[in-house]
C-alpha cells in the first residue's frame, strides 16, 4: 500500500479513536487525559499495534499541542492580573512550591536518579492541571465560589513559575554548564519581564494590531505569531512553551476572547495528539516496576496540595469548608506534568522517569475530580465526629458517680 495511504489510515484512526474516547470520558464525567495516555500506551513501544507511517507527523502535532496549551493558558490572564497575583499571593506560591516540589525531588534522589532527574520530577509533582481543574470547577458549579479566586491565583503563580522553571530544566537537560545555564535563565527572565512590561503598557496597541473582524485572518495572525515566537524562543533555548505563554499574556480584550474561541478546537485536537504521543514513547511493560513509587508519590502530593489550598484559602479569610474545597480542587495533575516529563524523555535522562510520570498522572488525573468533590464533606464529617467525641464522656466516666463533698465535723 502507498505510504501516503497508510499515513491517512493511521492518522485518521488515531483522530477517530480520540474522538470516541473523549465522548466516553464526557459521558462518565471525568477528564479524557488518562484515556488518551492509555491509547498511546496501547499503540506505542511494546503495545498492541505499533504505529509506523504517522509517527513523525504525530511528533510534530504533539509539539504544536504543547504550544497551543500554553497559548490558551496565557489568553486566560491579563498582564495586570499576573502582576496583581505576584504582589498579593506570592506567599501561597512559595508554600505551594515547597510542599509539592520537594516530594518529587526526594523520590528521584531516593531512587538514585541524580540531581537533574530530581529537578524534573520536582516539576512533575509541583504543577497542578489547569485544564482539569477548570473543567472540574465548571462541572461542580463552583466558578462563583469565594474560594475559587484563591485556586486560580495559585494556578496563575504556577504558570508564571514555569517561565523560570522551564528554561532551567531545558539548560540542565541539554547538559549546559553553569555559565550557559545562567545565561539561558537570564534571557528567559529578561524576555518574560519585557513581555509583561510591553503587555501592561502597550497591550491595547498589540491587540489592535492583531485584531481583525474576519475570523480567518485573526486565526492566521495569532497562530502564525505564536508559532514564530515559540520557534525563536526555542532557538534561544528558552522553551517554545514559555514563548507561547507570553504571547497569550500579551493579547487581551476582544482579541483574546476571539482567539480563544477560534483556537479552542485546534488546542483540543493537538493536545490530545500530544498525550497520545507521550504514551507512544512509554513501554507499558516499564510501568509496573514504578507503580508503587508512583502511588506513594501520588498519596503524599495529594495531601500536600490539599494542605496548600487549605492554608492559602484560610489566609484569605475563607471558611473552613471553602478552604477544604480549595485544597481538594488542586490535587489533579495533567498536561504540564506530562510536558515536563516529555522534555526529560526526549533528552534520555532516565528511562524510568517517563513511566513513573505516566503512572503518577494517570492516578491523580482520576483521583483529582474525586478529591475536589469529596474532600470538604469528608473533612466536615471528621471534624464533627471529633467534636462529638470530645463532648461526650467516656464509658469509664459514665459509670463513676460524682464524688460527694467531704464534710468536716467540728
Amino acid at each position: 500500500m502507498h505510504s501516503s495511504a497508510v499515513f491517512l489510515i493511521e492518522f485518521g484512526a488515531i483522530i477517530l479513536g480520540l474522538g470516541l474516547l473523549g465522548r466516553m470520558a464526557g459521558r462518565l464525567k471525568f477528564s479524557p487525559i488518562p484515556l488518551y495516555l492509555l491509547a498511546g500506551l496501547a499503540f506505542g513501544e511494546g503495545g498492541l499495534l505499533p504505529l509506523g507511517a504517522s509517527e513523525e507527523f504525530v511528533a510534530i502535532g504533539a509539539e504544536i499541542g504543547v504550544i497551543l496549551l500554553l497559548l490558551m493558558l496565557g489568553l486566560e490572564y491579563t498582564a495586570t492580573d499576573l502582576v496583581t497575583n505576584l504582589k498579593t499571593q506570592y506567599p501561597a506560591g512559595l508554600v505551594d512550591g515547597a510542599l509539592n516540589a520537594l516530594p518529587g525531588a526526594a523520590m528521584a534522589l531516593l531512587l538514585g536518579w541524580g540531581p537533574v532527574a530530581a529537578v524534573v520530577l520536582a516539576g512533575v509533582t509541583w504543577i497542578s492541571s489547569s485544564g482539569v481543574i477548570a473543567k472540574v470547577l465548571g462541572d461542580l458549579g463552583r466558578l462563583g465560589n469565594r474560594e475559587t479566586p484563591v485556586v486560580l491565583s495559585i494556578l496563575v503563580l504556577e504558570d508564571l513559575a514555569m517561565a523560570v522553571y522551564l528554561p532551567i530544566v531545558t539548560a540542565l537537560l541539554a547538559g549546559a554548564g553553569l555559565a550557559a545555564g545562567s545565561a539561558t535563565l537570564a534571557i528567559a527572565l529578561g524576555v518574560a519581564g519585557l513581555v509583561l512590561f510591553v503587555a501592561v503598557r502597550y497591550g491595547r496597541l498589540i491587540s489592535r494590531f492583531v485584531s481583525s473582524d474576519d475570523p480567518e485572518k485573526l486565526l492566521l495572525v495569532v497562530l502564525g505569531l505564536t508559532l514564530l515566537v515559540a520557534g525563536i524562543a526555542q532557538q534561544l533555548q528558552v522553551s517554545a512553551a514559555v514563548g507561547a505563554f507570553l504571547v497569550g499574556i500579551a493579547l487581551s480584550g476582544e482579541v483574546a476572547e476571539g482567539a480563544h474561541n477560534l483556537l479552542s478546537p485546534l488546542r483540543d485536537l493537538f493536545a490530545a495528539v500530544f498525550f497520545v504521543f507521550f504514551g507512544l514513547h512509554t513501554d507499558p511493560a516499564s510501568i509496573p516496576p514504578v507503580l508503587l513509587p508512583a502511588l506513594a508519590l501520588a498519596v503524599v502530593t495529594a495531601g500536600t496540595k490539599i494542605a496548600t489550598g487549605y492554608w492559602a484559602a484560610r489566609r484569605n479569610g475563607i471558611s473552613a469548608k471553602g478552604s477544604w474545597r480549595a485544597g481538594g480542587t488542586l490535587v489533579a495533575r495533567g498536561e504540564f506534568s506530562i510536558v515536563i516529563a516529555g522534555l526529560a524523555v526526549s533528552a534520555g535522562i532516565e528511562p524510568s522517569l517517563g513511566p513513573l510520570a505516566t503512572a503518577y498522572v494517570l492516578i491523580l488525573v482520576v483521583v483529582g475530580p474525586l478529591t475536589a468533590r469529596y474532600t470538604e464533606p469528608v473533612a466536615t464529617w471528621l471534624t464533627a465526629r471529633r467534636a462529638r467525641t470530645a463532648e461526650d464522656p467516656g464509658p469509664a466516666e459514665e459509670r463513676l458517680p460524682l464524688a460527694e463533698p467531704v464534710r468536716h465535723e467540728r
